[in-house]
Order: C-alpha cells, then sequence, then structure tokens
C-alpha cells in the first residue's frame, strides 16, 4: 500500500566555537554560525505579505474595471496602457496571494534566494510599469479636466477614480519590492 508520509526535516547540530576541553586543541573554528533571518510581515510567505498582496490585486482590479467599462479609453494611449499594466498587476499579485496562502497554509518559509530573488525582480517590473501607466493616465486626466475642460464631454470622475486605483495599487506594491529587495541585500 502506497502512503504518503509528511518529512521531516532535522535541524542540524551547530559546532561550538570554543577550542575543546582542554583548551589546547588545534580548532581554529573562529566562525559564529550563520543565523537566519526572521520573516518580517510584508515578506512573502507572511500574513503582511498576503495583506499586501491583496490589496495590491483589489485596487488593480478595481481600476481596471472602472476605466474599462468607460466607452471612450481606447481612443487614448494612456489609457490602454493603465489597463494592460493593471492587468498585469492584477494577474501577479494574484498569483503571488495564492503562493502566500499556500505557505502559510503549509507553514513554510519563502525565505530561499532564488525564489525572493524572483519576486524581487517581478515585484520591481510590476510596480514600475503600475507607476509609469498611473502617472501617464493621471497627465491625461488633469489635460482633459483642466485644460481641456472638456469633462462634460468625457468620462473624467472614471478617469480620476481609475488612476487613484493604480496609483494605490503602485502604492501597496512598494512595500513588497522593498522588502524583497532588503532581504536580498541581507543575505
Amino acid at each position: 500500500m502506497n502512503v504518503s508520509h509528511a518529512s521531516v526535516h532535522p535541524a542540524e547540530d551547530l559546532p561550538t566555537t570554543d577550542g575543546g576541553v582542554g583548551g589546547g586543541g588545534n580548532n581554529n573554528n573562529n566562525e559564529a554560525p550563520r543565523v537566519r533571518m526572521k520573516d518580517i510581515q510584508g515578506m512573502p510567505g507572511t500574513a503582511g505579505g498576503l495583506a499586501l498582496r491583496i490589496c495590491q490585486f483589489v485596487s488593480a482590479v478595481l481600476g481596471l474595471c472602472i476605466m474599462a467599462t468607460t466607452s471612450d479609453f481606447p481612443s487614448v494611449t494612456a489609457f490602454c496602457y493603465l489597463v494592460a499594466a493593471t492587468g498585469l498587476q492584477s494577474l501577479w499579485s494574484l498569483s503571488q496571494a495564492i503562493i502566500d496562502i499556500y505557505a502559510l497554509l503549509v507553514r513554510r518559509s519563502l525565505q530561499n534566494s532564488r525564489v525572493v530573488s524572483s519576486f524581487a525582480i517581478g515585484d520591481g517590473i510590476t510596480s514600475t510599469l503600475t507607476f509609469a501607466a498611473a502617472c501617464a493616465s493621471a497627465g491625461i486626466t488633469v489635460l482633459i479636466d483642466n485644460d481641456l475642460n472638456s469633462c462634460a464631454h468625457n468620462h473624467c470622475l472614471q478617469f480620476k477614480t481609475a488612476t487613484a486605483m493604480a496609483f494605490i495599487s503602485w502604492f501597496t506594491s512598494l512595500p513588497s519590492f522593498l522588502l524583497n529587495f532588503w532581504s536580498l541585500a541581507s543575505r
């Protein structure tokens, strides 16, 4: 009968740093054992990281839906870019939230350097794209509202709301990127 068994990972017995019992041994082990960094809330695999991912996902999806429901967003390139960037941000945040949920359920730490570096690169790319799209959309919204005074003919409130949601999504993705990058730097 094939039954799956849980894996047990024993803790390593760290060598002592003293010179032995007599003190006259030739043990030159003067290095202190490396200590693993604690999981800081906001890093991958923590409840804080999951909360950040959910906030990123919700604000990106709201911005995407609000912008996509307007009839004249395809006529402006910056608004199309905002839809693409928030779509990418929402997919990235959802996938990372699923990974965080899995890590929390199985109580597994995601502090592997390859995993953290892929999270940092992905967060850096998506946050940069979202910020650029939000800035471009904010510029077009200000142009339509203040300079052209044609908000009566456009969906200015929806444009402003979608742009604000993109900025919120960027603002909540920035701590994820910075914590992942800091975690890589401290290794």
